[in-house]
């Protein structure tokens, strides 16, 4: 199974099409609503076409927004799926130049100019996590905080306290499930209960 990857930050990109000006805005985002937040943002209201497509993990949404039906949502959609990309939204905008592309050229135009922007975008691997719980005393708080912190791939979703001490949500790479359980027992010695919310060991 190849790894699929997101870009590290925003990247844009330019076509002149017959006349008609393209625009396509690309950026990883950790959440379905951060998609929307995104599109919300980067609609441009002066364009005539502000079309789009994101991908997270199985969700996925495209539009085409008053363009024929498929010629600019589904391939842009296709431009992130054949970059092996996930956790990505991008919006292609046209502003219409007076010559109509046909439906090929449309698809041509909104893939296109999709997959230049996510081509020129940096990127990183995306490691396959599951969520996990941790709970600990007040005394190991700060050593486990400084060493969880510090390992590559795992966040510290949020933090809850309590009467003794701290509750942790977090996501865990796969790979790292039995290191990091040794940690946190070696660390604590034995206090802390780190737990894995959908343990599934392949």
């Amino acid at each position: 199974m190849s790894i699929l990857h997101t870009p590290v930050s925003e990247s844009r990109a330019r076509q002149d099409i017959k006349k008609s000006r393209f625009l396509a805005i690309a950026d990883t985002v950790s959440s379905v609503e951060a998609a929307q937040a995104f599109l919300a943002l980067h609609a441009d209201p002066t364009a005539h076409h502000n079309c789009w497509a994101w991908r997270f993990g199985q969700s996925y949404r495209f539009t085409d927004d008053g363009e024929p039906s498929g010629t600019a949502g589904k391939p842009i959609l296709q431009a992130i799926d054949g970059q092996g990309l996930d956790r990505v939204v991008v919006m292609v905008t046209r502003w219409f130049g007076g010559v109509r592309l046909g439906t090929g050229g449309l698809i041509r135009a909104y893939g296109g100019t999709a997959a230049l922007c996510l081509h020129n975008a940096e990127k990183v691997p995306l490691l396959e996590t599951i969520p996990a719980t941790l709970t600990c005393q007040f005394c190991d708080l700060a050593l486990l905080q400084a060493r969880i912190g510090a390992q590559a791939g795992v966040e510290i979703q949020s933090t809850c306290f309590t009467d003794t001490g701290a509750q942790w949500s977090l996501a865990i790479p796969r790979d790292k499930i039995d290191a990091m359980s040794r940690l946190v027992n070696d660390l604590t010695h034995g206090r802390a209960d780190l737990r894995f919310d959908e343990l599934c060991r392949e």
